[in-house]
């Protein structure tokens, strides 16, 4: 099985912050010892169901974060007691906030509903969890999908609705590139720290090539340019951040 890399994703930036090669491609140690890397003051920690345990929980709370996990059928109990709030904060009035997004030809429908908890943390033993959110989308014609998150603070519906949507900012702005405009899915190299350290060098380069101001010019037509113009080579190494 080919090394799993597991990477820290800044959303708002569109920057790769950490990179860590998963021991024995255990990708679960190799997010919890990204998070220790990372200081989290101020910030807000997504992930999917994989990482959705007490030891994730905890490490990004030490480190000053909040959290939104994703909790799906392999935490059955919590996931049991989330759809319960859900169901109880409805039943209270609690009502949806809904979005609309029409692009590439179909429309995107989200609506969120959010439910304080205050024995859950409790009964499962699980940090700082305050509050549930329930996500509903419905793309184009595909059948409409529900998911639940186990949320660090009391986040608003619209707020639920953007750090959920911006969590799958990794998928488009940096594995999307990376096997587009680098490459990577063909990668053979596998000896040694080699596949690490090419791995780290790529989104390096992607980092590189965004903190440019030349927001008009793709990737990969930047990273030729550097390529084969040292001046503008120079320009992207002086905008590194």
């Amino acid at each position: 099985m080919p090394p799993i890399m597991v990477t820290a994703w800044a959303s708002q930036t569109r920057m790769a912050l950490a990179n860590m090669l998963a021991p024995n491609n255990n990708e679960a140690a190799a997010a919890l010892q990204l998070v220790e890397l990372i200081q989290l003051k101020g910030c807000v920690v997504t992930a999917d169901a994989l990482h959705c345990h007490r030891a994730m929980a905890k490490a990004i709370i030490d480190r000053g974060g909040d959290y939104v996990l994703a909790v799906k059928d392999n935490q059955p109990a919590l996931l049991a007691d989330a759809k319960a709030a859900i169901a109880a904060g409805r039943r209270k009035g609690a009502k949806p906030v809904a979005t609309l997004e029409t692009d590439h030809g179909r429309a995107d429908k989200r609506t969120a509903v959010v439910a304080p908890v205050k024995e859950m943390s409790q009964k499962h033993d699980f940090p700082g969890l305050k509050a549930i959110a329930c996500i509903t989308s419905k793309r184009g014609k595909d059948d409409t999908a529900t998911r639940y998150f186990l949320m660090s603070r009391c986040y608003s519906r619209t707020q639920a609705l953007r750090i959920v949507r911006q969590h799958w900012g990794i998928e488009n702005c940096l594995h999307w590139p990376l096997d587009v405009v680098l490459d990577e899915d063909l990668a053979r190299n596998r000896k040694d720290n080699g596949p690490a350290n090419l791995a780290t060098l790529k989104r390096l380069a992607l980092n590189i090539a965004r903190a440019h101001p030349d927001t008009r010019t793709p990737l990969r037509a930047k990273l030729k340019r550097a390529g084969w113009d040292d001046a503008f080579l120079f320009d992207m190494l002086a905008h590194m951040r």
